[in-house]
């Protein structure tokens, strides 16, 4: 079952309304920790969505796995601005172009292992505005084995802090967000029962 995020009230004046995502493709984000099964997730959501809905619908994979294969380490501060600006480029390309759009992370992830490891708050900014323009955010839980990857993990010590991140800003920044877990294809009716709410109305617009 997919569990829906509940946003604490707040005391003092009523949050300012945020603007809708804009219209034309569902853009659904996977975020979480490392290792709890993002761009598997992605892909089946992806093959799962085109299939009940007969749309197109491609999994954007990750810019930063790329970049790691492609330079043989992880980034250095730096280099994380430009990593999390490809990763937004592409999942707006591939909604310019499609109907519906599964995103293997986002640049809201960039973020926050830049302020984790780093110490380095700079693009938590420019992160949430790209966030929300994303439909729906999907949080992964950390209840899969973790598992190395190359140069692209840290360790299994690294999840709970960045998971607890991750839920924060998603709360704190008032987006629209549901946790995904289970295993196998629990996981994905998970996140399809967190989604398909979202499908008849983009379909009937």
């Amino acid at each position: 079952m997919a569990e829906r995020a509940r946003v604490p009230p707040r005391e003092g004046p009523a949050p300012v309304p945020r603007p809708a995502p804009p219209a034309g493709a569902l853009r659904i984000a996977i975020v979480g920790a490392e290792g709890p099964g993002k761009s598997a997730l992605a892909v089946g959501l992806a093959e799962a969505l085109a299939g009940s809905t007969g749309l197109a619908c491609p999994a954007v994979p990750e810019w930063l796995r790329a970049w790691c294969e492609r330079e043989g380490r992880t980034p250095r501060p730096d280099e994380q601005a430009a990593i999390a600006a490809e990763q937004h480029a592409r999942i707006e390309c591939a909604a310019a172009a499609h109907d519906i759009v599964v995103a293997d992370t986002t640049a809201l992830m960039t973020a926050v292992y830049s302020r984790l490891l780093f110490g380095d708050r700079s693009l938590e900014a420019m992160a949430i505005a790209w966030q929300r323009r994303m439909s729906i955010t999907l949080l992964t839980a950390v209840d899969l084995p973790w598992q190395a990857d190359g140069h692209q993990r840290d360790g299994p010590h690294v999840q709970a802090p960045v998971d607890a991140l991750v839920g924060d800003l998603l709360a704190a920044h008032r987006l629209p967000w549901v946790r995904v877990g289970g295993q196998g294809p629990a996981r994905l009716r998970s996140a399809l029962e967190a989604v398909t709410p979202m499908l008849p109305a983009r379909n009937a617009g």
